[in-house]
């Protein structure tokens, strides 16, 4: 199975203005993600979608391969139009990989791929998360059925039981990790289907395929992850978490 990887970044968040452009441990955040799914040897290219300039310079110098696109209501859409072009359709799955994961595992992201290759429209992945920031918005629940298929995402504590029907109350959810791997046709149909309600309410994109009764298997991981990047303080604790984690190597 061939794999493109492409990174959607845009200037314009809210949260955390000039996002790809803050400095984790030195180096644009952008850099960092890039680097980091490069790393993992899954894919066969990987290319940075964005509609600022100044992003594609920050990656130049990695020599990965910068696409400036239009202007898009999510980072799906963004790497829906590089999909599109010519030259990337011989690829067999499409990875969208979220722009504010700089520690992106490589467990992620080949579960999601595998979830895809053994017949998935979408695959994702999801870790353990410890009940005590279960609340927390910014941390994104998922329940799967008995075949590890999405039922529902929500930034709201979901109940989370074990295989045996009993409340698994060390990990009262799994954390949504932030990226998707798509068939080409699969990415094709979302990108197509308009907005869903339920999608509007929780501000997650994903919800718009299970709306619409895709299919989307999720990998459960055996570790933790580190959630994404939103804002200042995310931004903060990963610039920690990368110094403890260099000490360790």
């Amino acid at each position: 199975m061939r794999v493109l990887g492409v990174v959607p970044a845009r200037l314009g968040s809210t949260r955390l203005p000039n996002k790809p452009l803050q400095l984790l441990a030195g180096e644009p955040l952008i850099t960092r993600v890039a680097e980091r799914a490069l790393e993992h040897g899954v894919l066969d290219q990987l290319v940075v979608a964005t509609d600022s300039a100044e992003v594609g310079r920050a990656v130049d110098r990695l020599g990965i391969r910068t696409i400036l696109t239009g202007e898009h209501r999510s980072g799906t859409d963004r790497v829906a139009e590089v999909a599109r072009r010519q030259e990337f359709r011989a690829f067999d799955a499409v990875v969208n990989i979220q722009g504010d994961e700089p520690f992106l595992s490589r467990e992620a992201l080949i579960g999601a791929l595998t979830r895809v290759q053994d017949g998935d429209e979408i695959g994702t992945a999801a870790a353990p998360l410890d009940g005590s920031v279960a609340a927390e918005p910014s941390r994104v629940k998922v329940v799967t059925d008995s075949r590890g298929r999405a039922l529902y995402f929500s930034r709201a504590v979901i109940p989370y039981y074990g295989q045996h029907g009993r409340r698994n109350d060390g990990c009262s959810c799994w954390q949504h990790v932030g990226l998707y791997a798509f068939t080409p046709t699969a990415l094709e149909r979302l990108t197509s289907l308009p907005e869903a309600p339920l999608e509007q309410a929780e501000r997650l994109e994903q919800l718009r395929a299970l709306y619409y009764g895709m299919v989307v298997g999720v990998a459960l991981l055996e570790h933790p992850a580190f959630p994404g990047i939103d804002t200042a303080e995310d931004l903060r604790r990963a610039e920690a978490h990368w110094h403890a984690y260099q000490g360790q190597v």
